[in-house]
């Protein structure tokens, strides 16, 4: 039989978008401490370099992100979201926001009855209206939280405290 604390954690899905990594490995750090699946959210065609570019008006995420109804295809609509109570979204802050692959995956899926907590990797940014944007894109049958913005050195230790606060 089950301890209380594992099943309360193992409701939990930790879903993440990572464009360089940075992401990924908090994700992963966040899916240890608290013992929640892992799902990467990937785009059906991948960022390039180019496509990062946020010096460069014409690269694609730039172009995503001028445009609040931008829903960049999904690789996969998988995830393993209606077993959760608990999702965590990850994803690098861009333009003070969340990237427009998420907004993708919270279109893609039934959060009704779920708390969504979204968590961020930026050098400084941090999530601006992100969790109203998400709240918005859900509608009223799911909660999301504010969510919050960590460095990439971020530890396990760290991560599980936040997650049980």
């Amino acid at each position: 039989m089950k301890g209380k604390e594992e099943t309360a954690m193992s409701k939990a899905l930790v879903a993440y978008f990572s464009a360089g990594g940075v992401t990924a490995k908090v994700a992963r750090r966040l899916s240890e401490a608290i013992r929640a699946e892992l799902y990467e959210i990937r785009p059906e065609t991948p960022y390039t370099r180019a496509d990062l570019d946020w010096t460069n008006k014409q690269s694609r995420s730039t172009i995503e992100m001028q445009d609040p109804d931008a829903r960049p295809a999904l690789a996969e609509r998988n995830a393993p979201v209606a077993g959760a109570e608990a999702v965590y979204i990850g994803f690098p802050i861009w333009w003070y926001r969340e990237p427009s692959i998420i907004d993708s995956f919270l279109d893609a899926y039934d959060f009704s009855g779920k708390t969504i907590i979204p968590f961020a990797t930026s050098g400084g940014s941090d999530l601006g209206n992100t969790a109203k944007r998400m709240q918005g894109i859900v509608g009223s049958g799911a909660k999301v939280l504010p969510g919050r913005r960590f460095s990439p050195h971020v530890t396990g230790d760290e991560l599980k405290a936040w997650a049980e606060a």
